[in-house]
Parts: structure tokens; C-alpha cells; sequence
């Protein structure tokens, strides 16, 4: 596994340190930082990327950029940087570079260390992501929930927490186009439903049909009109005590669905609900007239085939007037014996496509092989984003709204927890080295945090939802019970 400490090697520079005196000593050595913050691209309203250094100091760090300068010491190796004079840097320096230079006190001189660059995007990041909580591997699952995260500070707040539900299990939450004003999750379990935010108001909704296999989970909003997909899945889990792999989670049986939102009601296309395939993890396009998903020839039996499920990624037309799938369904990526592709996501402009490719099966998350891969949706092509990627799980990732940042998890730290990096992505695709999400203590932070980040998705605001209502209303609401509108 990656070394989650980055090696920088020393020289001598004809800088100043943070008490602004010259180097008087070159040393050669070697320093770790934590996090990874060399080359990386942030954008100019990120909070303070603190770090801290393995190695006896004390330490000293001048920070650069566009005529602007400030220096900071070190605190037990812990750097914090100010947030003031961050934001003044940043606001500076857009589409410029930061130059950040390392000092070290040995044997009573100053020694300077090769400064490294971190760049300083234009493109601004939405201000929020939400995101569950939730224990991983073996561990229980009663303690959970749904959060949200200021980028522009360190501050976490509940979106909904299932204590407030006699510790259910809270999951599948999303946003229309990164809109904090609306939001689907669900429940199971205790209190169990569908969760519908619009505003001021909320649904409690009865999802399963007799037409269905399964409540709905997976959603995803269509961009212009009140529908959402879905798919139907029977899912089972099993866990292993030795494999690399220390859960599997396949599906027995699946369907992809679209819910409308203002009847009710579910619909659906044979091509959709094939006895003979697995269909799961519906997307829609940005313009609205098209579908992806993920589609498997069925196999059984399960779960004893289950490394024999490979997934392809597929997309049919879609007309939202009269509720019709339109045209062929297309193959975007042709599985083999020793691929599959999972969790379709696409850039709100429209050109790229991201989803995560893995030896077999749809529950990738747990698959220390799973990569991200882009398609380039003008000209066909796929290439792995290996800038992004890691020799562990990559996945469960979203866009920002204006298609230039995407936000993932991944094992990468000690594979075992999921933890959220941010990557930036240019017009012509070019996927920049990711970041870890910043923390006030990240070393301390994420040593000690016991609970894996699952499915981020940026919003463009704070979540306002009041948890209590909701909570009150799963309790009490028998909740509005969906139908199936044919096919």
C-alpha cells in the first residue's frame, strides 16, 4: 500500500524562513508530510490545507504566492495554517501557484527544504458536500448518518441522524443537480420509507409495489422534470474472514424504474426489467433524453456465481413529455471476463462520463482493484483517471456543478476506511492529483475517526432541512404508498 507520507528532499534555498533570516546551513535529508499536498490542484475557496511533519524540529513554513507571503510554526508537527491570510492568499492567486517552503532548526541553524507547489485553480468549488457516515467491515451499523460539510471551513453538521429513528439504517441520499433545496434518502428497518424533501415539505413513501422486487434505492433526479430513477434490487451480502476483498455484496435480481414524483407512480420498459439481465444504477443525462445504467446477463446460481456477473454500461433514449424509453439500448463499455463497471456519473455539461471499473460484480466499493475511469462522451474513448486512482478502492464518486471538480472515496489511507479526495478536471479532461479533504488536525483527525465516508455529493448550499420533522413524520406517517404505472 501507498505510504500515506510524502518524501521531500532537502537542499538549500536563498529564502527566508518564517522568522524571515536567511539558511545558514545546507543538511541533506529527508522530511514526511502528511497529508499529501504536493502538486495537487485546490480551488480558491478551499479551507486551510493544515499538515503536519514526522521529525525532530522545531519547524518553521513560508507560504507563497502572487507577492504575498506569511509564515507559520509548527506545533508538535502540526502546521495550521491561518484562515485569514489563507483566503487572502487564495483570492490572490487564482489560477496561479502557491510555493510552500519547509525550515528546519538543526544544531541551532536554520535549514531551508525544496518548497513545493500546490495550484491555485479559478474555477471555485461548490461551498458543500453531504455525505453518510457509517461504520465499516464488521462493524455495527446502528450508529450512522447523514452530514453535511462547509469546504470553505472545517464545519460538519447534521442532515439526519438515525438516532432520532431508533437507530435505523439511513442511506441513499440525493440532490437534484446539486440543489440543497430538495433531497431523497431512505430508511429500512425501524420506521422504515422513502424520504422526499421539497422545501418546507416532506413525503413519507411506501416504495414497494407488487410489480417490483424491492423498495427503490440507487436514485438519481432527472435534470428538468419531477422523476426520479431508480432501480429495484435483491441484494445479499456475504463476508469473508481471509479474502482481499472482506465483503461481497451482489444482487440476486435487479431492475431499473423511474419514479414521478407529482403521481406517485413507478414506470418502467421491458429492456428495463429483463428476467435475463441485472440492470442497476440508473443516471440520467443532463439534458434529460437519456438514461445509463449498468447492465449484467443473469446468473445462477447466486451467490455461488456471483464472480461471474460482469456489468456493461449502457444508455437508451428517453422522453420525459410522454414517460417513454426511446430507440436501442447501447453498449458505452463492453464487459469481459475480468471487467465490470459500476455507478455511471456524468458531468452536468455533458462531456465526460465517470464510473468505476473493477474485476466483476456492482458493489465495488469493497473491491480493492475498483479504479476510476473516464469515457469521453464526444468521441467514445476510455482511459483510466490515474491521476485519481490508487492501488485500492476507488468509487462512489460526484461532480460539481460546473463539471470541473469531482469528489470521491477511497481506501487509499489503510484500506479499511473510506476517506473523501477532491480532484479537479479540465475541459479537455485532464484529471489533476486529488486531495485529501482538510481537517484542523488531519494526521490526528483521520488516525482516530472510526467511521467511513460514503457516497459525497456536492451541493451548492447548506442543507436547511429540519431533522425533527422528519424524524417525527417517519414515527408517526403510515406515508403515501406508490403504485406501478405499466411498462
Amino acid at each position: 500500500m501507498t505510504s500515506r507520507w510524502l518524501l521531500i528532499p532537502a537542499v538549500l534555498l536563498a529564502i527566508a524562513c518564517a522568522s524571515r533570516e536567511l539558511p545558514e546551513e545546507s543538511l541533506a535529508q529527508e522530511v514526511e508530510v502528511f497529508p499529501d499536498y504536493k502538486e495537487v490542484t485546490i480551488p480558491p475557496n478551499i479551507a486551510p490545507l493544515n499538515f503536519s511533519v514526522a521529525g525532530e524540529g522545531p519547524w518553521r513554513l513560508v507560504v507563497e504566492g502572487n507577492g504575498i507571503s506569511f509564515g507559520v510554526k509548527a506545533r508538535r508537527g502540526l502546521f495550521r495554517l491561518p484562515a485569514g491570510k489563507w483566503r487572502s492568499l487564495l483570492s490572490a492567486s487564482r489560477g496561479d501557484t502557491l510555493r510552500l517552503t519547509l525550515c528546519r532548526r538543526m544544531s541551532g541553524k536554520w535549514v531551508a527544504l525544496t518548497p513545493f507547489p500546490i495550484f491555485v485553480s479559478p474555477d471555485p468549488i461548490d461551498s458543500h458536500i453531504a455525505y453518510r457516515l457509517i461504520s465499516p467491515g464488521y462493524g455495527l451499523w446502528n450508529e450512522m448518518g447523514i452530514y453535511q460539510r462547509n469546504l470553505e471551513s472545517y464545519r460538519q453538521k447534521p442532515v439526519y441522524e438515525n438516532r432520532l429513528t431508533s437507530y435505523n439504517c439511513v442511506n441513499c441520499h440525493s440532490f437534484p443537480m446539486q440543489d440543497p433545496g430538495r433531497m431523497v434518502f431512505h430508511m429500512r428497518a425501524n420506521n422504515g420509507g422513502t424520504v422526499l424533501c421539497d422545501g418546507d415539505s416532506f413525503e413519507k413513501l411506501n416504495t414497494k409495489t407488487p410489480e417490483t422486487i424491492s423498495a427503490l434505492v440507487y436514485p438519481y433526479w432527472h435534470p428538468q422534470q419531477d422523476f426520479i430513477a431508480f432501480s429495484v434490487n435483491k441484494t445479499l451480502q456475504s463476508f469473508h474472514a481471509h479474502d482481499a476483498n472482506r465483503i461481497e455484496v451482489y444482487d440476486g435480481a435487479s431492475d431499473v424504474v423511474v419514479y414521478d414524483i407529482r403521481n406517485h407512480t413507478v414506470f418502467s420498459d421491458p429492456r428495463l426489467m429483463s428476467p435475463d439481465a441485472f440492470e442497476t444504477f440508473p443516471a440520467f443525462s443532463p439534458d434529460g433524453k437519456s438514461l445509463y445504467f449498468c447492465s449484467a446477463p443473469a446468473v445462477e446460481p447466486m451467490p455461488e456465481r456471483y464472480q461471474d456477473v460482469h456489468y456493461n454500461l449502457c444508455r437508451i433514449g428517453f422522453d420525459p413529455d410522454t414517460k417513454t424509453f426511446t430507440g436501442p439500448v447501447d453498449t458505452l463499455f463492453h464487459a469481459s471476463d475480468t471487467s465490470s463497471a459500476s455507478f455511471p456519473r456524468i458531468s452536468p455539461d455533458g462531456r465526460h462520463l465517470v464510473f468505476t471499473k473493477h474485476a466483476f460484480g456492482n458493489f465495488s466499493i469493497w473491491h480493492r482493484d475498483a479504479d476510476l475511469y473516464r469515457l469521453d462522451l464526444t468521441d467514445g474513448k476510455i482511459s483510466p483517471m490515474a491521476a485519481a486512482n490508487s492501488d485500492n478502492v476507488e468509487s462512489y464518486h460526484s461532480w460539481s456543478h460546473d463539471s470541473r471538480w469531482m469528489v470521491f472515496s477511497s481506501r487509499h489511507l489503510d484500506g479499511l476506511y473510506t476517506r473523501l479526495y477532491i480532484t479537479h478536471i479540465d475541459e479537455q479532461g485532464k484529471v489533476s492529483k486529488p486531495f485529501l479533504l482538510p481537517q484542523k488536525d488531519p494526521k490526528r483527525y483521520y488516525a482516530d475517526l472510526m467511521f467511513s465516508y460514503n457516497i459525497p455529493e456536492f451541493i451548492t448550499g447548506p442543507v436547511s432541512f429540519n431533522r425533527h420533522r422528519i424524524a417525527s413524520m417517519m414515527r408517526n406517517d403510515p406515508g403515501i404508498d406508490v403504485t406501478f404505472d405499466g411498462q
